[in-house]
């Protein structure tokens, strides 16, 4: 007859299992068997480390391993700097000698094998004949200095000033009506331009004696045309928009200068700027 503790228990009775005392002690001296087994085979001493070879970790976290390990990346790092700064000068040693002409190897060749050739190419000879050259160039463009504000009387002579004019000339002509405070202002500055660069022919000429129209009388002037080999290469009317009816010589200079028409003195080499003051201090 069922108990009331199979009525609770049921089905799970029958799952239940209880060991022996033997069970036991034969599981036991097993498992104390194998623990035993398993010590024996164990090292008495683990393996040491090498710390002489660093992998970019750390077992030893105490001062001493920090320190290490620090002086360590240090030492990489600077390993590091000195071979890209090394790469970098092979880098820049490559592209300056690619970019060296075939005239450059020659002439470094003749340099190396003919020691007159190197004498005369020396940097003070050099020099001396550079000056020399432009003393010539610019006595050769003497009869091209100008340095003056030419008045055209009529149209014929517009023509013959720009047409008879050396190739190389920049010429700028100034259409001008009189009683007008801009056209004034505008003649005056040419004047002062035309001593400071004696090799650009400055001009002016009545917008009457040209033969404009009307309109162009009363509102294209002051205007500024500027031409080189025969050909105009800009042309600027109304400049008392652009300058004001009052302005200075160094206004109208800038004005040029940003516009290509003059060159800047301040980009002119130092030694064609010392041999035209030897020039004008000769004349």
């Amino acid at each position: 007859m069922a108990t009331l503790e199979d009525k609770i228990l049921g089905e799970k009775m029958q799952y239940y299992c209880s060991s022996s005392s033997d069970d036991e002690n034969d599981s036991g001296d097993s498992d104390r068997e194998e623990n035993g087994s398993k010590i024996s085979d164990m090292p008495d001493k683990q393996p040491s480390m090498d710390f002489s070879e660093w992998d970019g970790t750390s077992s030893n976290t105490g001062p001493k391993g920090v320190i290490r390990d620090w002086q360590r990346f240090n030492q990489l790092e600077t390993e590091k700097r000195a071979e890209a700064e090394r790469t970098r000068l092979e880098l820049m040693k490559h592209l300056s000698l690619s970019c060296r002409s075939a005239l450059d190897e020659e002439r470094e060749k003749m340099l190396k094998t003919d020691p007159e050739f190197a004498e005369f190419m020396a940097d003070e000879f050099l020099l001396s004949y550079q000056k020399q050259r432009m003393q010539e160039m610019l006595a050769k463009a003497e009869k091209l200095r100008f340095g003056t504000l030419y008045h055209l009387d009529d149209a014929e002579q517009f023509l013959k000033a720009i047409d008879e004019e050396d190739k190389s000339v920049t010429i700028i002509v100034h259409i001008y009506q009189k009683n007008i405070l801009s056209c004034e202002a505008m003649n005056g500055c040419l004047t002062i331009l035309a001593q400071e660069y004696p090799f650009v022919k400055f001009c002016k000429i009545l917008a009457s004696a040209v033969g404009v129209s009307k309109h162009f009388k009363e509102e294209g002037v002051p205007a500024l045309l500027a031409y080189k080999n025969c050909h105009m290469i800009e042309n600027f009317v109304n400049l008392s928009n652009e300058l004001g009816d009052d302005f200075y010589a160094s206004d109208v200079e800038i004005f040029l200068i940003e516009h290509g028409i003059l060159r800047d003195k301040s980009c002119i080499p130092s030694i064609i700027q010392s041999s035209q003051d030897d020039s004008d201090d000769s004349d």
